[in-house]
């Protein structure tokens, strides 16, 4: 049991909860999703601790209703150490809805894949709600760890594409851990090819090895440009 204990320590030591909360489509959400775009999107995040989500989006081949693009995204640390990146493929529909597949590296501890899909729920002049769920295969590269999976699910709104909230949770059975979050979210300024957005919440771990967890702040600021 002691020994087990230790192997749960050390996992939740390498794997930051931000890796295993709800994160949508796996895209950060620096990258709009609502609708189909035709256009190479390109974001970045930065998030109250001082790291750094890059991502971007680039369209492949596209019909009347659907886009397939190839994604990618990459994390940095406060001190621009590269903490994570990957790549991966997205289906995004007109009506809203989407699906995408994603592999992620993340150093010192192993790769993780990724399957997730949305589904646009209301849309109108004034109102979005969207649904999200995704699970992740977490395969480590420390010694005597097995495979593990993660799944969550959320959800998404946005009123006037100007304020927003969500909600998202995210259970890890191997490691007894369930994280849970809730976020608002305002557009700073908004054009047709450009968006600058700050976000504020908090987020909480609940696992017998965390027998102290409190909610903790977080906020971020997200931009996306369009070309």
């Amino acid at each position: 049991m002691f020994f087990k204990t230790l192997i749960f320590a050390a996992l939740l030591a390498c794997i930051n909860c931000r890796y295993i909360l709800i994160d949508e489509d796996y895209l950060p959400e620096l990258l709009e999703h609502s609708r189909v775009r035709r256009q190479v999107q390109v974001g970045a995040g930065l998030d109250n601790k001082g790291n750094w989500d890059l991502a971007g989006k680039v369209p492949l081949a596209k019909s009347d209703t659907n886009i397939l693009s190839a994604t990618g995204m990459a994390t940095m640390d406060p001190s621009n150490k590269l903490t994570s990146y990957g790549a991966g493929v997205a289906l995004d529909n007109i009506n809203g809805h989407g699906l995408s597949l994603s592999g992620r590296q993340i150093p010192d501890f192993g790769k993780q894949l990724t399957a997730a899909a949305k589904l646009n729920v209301v849309n109108t002049p004034n109102h979005n709600l969207d649904a999200n769920a995704f699970v992740t295969k977490n395969m480590p590269s420390i010694p005597n760890v097995p495979n593990f999976n993660t799944y969550g699910a959320g959800v998404d709104y946005m009123y006037k594409n100007k304020l927003g909230a969500s909600l998202g949770a995210a259970r890890t059975d191997f490691l007894q851990k369930t994280d849970v979050s809730a976020m608002g979210k305002l557009n700073l300024f908004k054009t047709p090819s450009s968006s600058f957005d700050f976000g504020a919440g908090a987020t909480r771990s609940f696992s017998p090895f965390i027998p102290k967890s409190s909610w903790e702040p977080a906020f971020n600021f997200n931009f996306m440009k369009s070309f």
